[in-house]
């Protein structure tokens, strides 16, 4: 994560977790362009792993495409719960 287009690296989002989208709140904007724009969402991938679901993506600035987070999180069933874990990369 770039720690120069967010307010703070690892925020409490409570159990908030966006697969399409962005936390915004968070976003101070791009330290490159210095614009503060959606983010586009790059190089997803989708792999199951041990009954897990793995997902890999990267946050590009919309106008310059640097990179401003790479996250991975995992999805897996728990006594017929969906868990999520999540972490950022």
């Amino acid at each position: 994560m770039c720690g120069d287009c967010v307010e703070k690296e690892y925020p409490n989002r409570g159990n908030t977790c966006l697969e399409n989208g962005s936390f915004l709140l968070n976003f101070t904007g791009c330290a490159v362009c210095n614009k503060r724009d959606f983010m586009l969402i790059t190089n997803k991938s989708l792999k199951e792993e041990d009954g897990e679901e793995i997902v890999t993506y990267d946050h590009l600035c919309k106008n310059c495409h640097h990179v401003i987070a790479r996250h991975e999180y995992t999805f897996s069933i728990m006594d017929e719960f969906q868990a999520l874990h999540s972490w950022r990369l």
